[in-house]
């Protein structure tokens, strides 16, 4: 495994690198530089970043201004106002002119901790795959990051990618094949099947140790871009597998549990249970303890399996 590292620290090295080899790139951010750390970036090419201040729809419509301008544009700020402040900005600025604009969001879920629910984004995946033609990525974890931003850069057209404040433990290894659209099984089995994103990966590696134990077999798949989401892997997991559960840090409706059953139920009923926030908000607290409350945790997961 690679080191333990958070996602948003990882964007801000691809964004260094990004930066040498392509003169194009441009990067915006919402006066939460440190934060997001763009402002690497923007203290190795600063004529190539822009502070727009605490003003998130200005932050993506200029966005969209630049990439019209043949620019390849990175807007960051919290998921918060990414996502929520400034959606129809990003639906009609970016989605629907399709301007090559890489929203990168961080801080996401309930994991910002201490930032309390009003910080909390758990509806921003649910958003971004709505917008026609929005490509939405999660990363598990840094290395995996890192590539992905890399493909991003060259896509033509909107992307979102949702990134973490907390480090987390390494999966992937440099030689890992990652590819957009593309979900990645991390641990083959053939009892049941885990399907998840972001943070919650590592919890669904730790539940299929503990259900190894019992003599369950879990297949754990990284389901890092929900949009365009790999149906393939998903028609395989109901036709091999008893059953699927989804994990997310993120409401179950409308993300990523709701995009598996959208394949499920439209080419191979299987049962199905769903990890993530249950239709409520978060609140002030430390990120593990959070999880363990709202039940995003290896043990919610395990659980989970045994309902099926």
């Amino acid at each position: 495994m690679s080191e333990k590292m958070a996602t948003r620290q990882a964007y801000g090295e691809a964004l260094l690198e990004l930066g040498e080899t392509n003169k194009n790139i441009v990067v915006l951010d919402a006066d939460l530089s440190k934060s997001t750390m763009t402002t690497h970036f923007a203290g190795k090419y600063p004529e190539r970043f822009f502070n727009m201040g605490i003003s998130e729809q200005n932050l993506h419509g200029v966005a969209a201004g630049l990439a019209h301008s043949g620019k390849i544009v990175f807007a960051s700020t919290f998921a918060m106002f990414a996502a929520g402040r400034a959606f129809e900005i990003i639906r009609n600025s970016i989605g629907y002119t399709n301007a090559n604009v890489k929203i990168c969001a961080t801080h996401a879920g309930i994991t910002v901790g201490e930032d309390g629910g009003s910080h909390q984004t758990i509806e921003d995946i649910a958003l971004m795959r709505t917008i026609p033609g929005m490509i939405v990525i999660s990363p598990s974890d840094g290395m995996s990051t890192k590539m992905l931003i890399k493909q991003a850069a060259a896509l033509y057209g909107p992307v979102f990618v949702r990134l973490g404040r907390a480090a987390v433990p390494g999966i992937y290894e440099e030689d890992s094949k990652i590819e957009i659209g593309k979900g990645m099984c991390v641990k083959d089995g053939s009892d049941y099947t885990v399907i998840a994103t972001g943070i919650m990966v590592n919890e669904a590696m730790i539940a299929a140790e503990m259900l190894e134990k019992e003599g369950i077999s879990l297949r754990v798949i990284d389901m890092h871009t929900i949009k365009p989401i790999d149906k393939e892997i998903i028609i395989n997991a109901a036709r091999e597998t008893k059953g699927i559960v989804t994990a997310e840090e993120h409401s179950i409706f409308g993300g990523l549990g709701s995009a598996v059953a959208e394949v499920v139920v439209q080419n191979c009923l299987t049962k199905m249970a769903f990890v993530g926030m249950q239709d409520t908000f978060g609140e002030s607290g430390k990120p593990a303890e959070l999880m363990v409350k709202y039940g995003l945790t290896a043990a919610a997961i395990a659980a989970a399996v045994k309902s099926l």
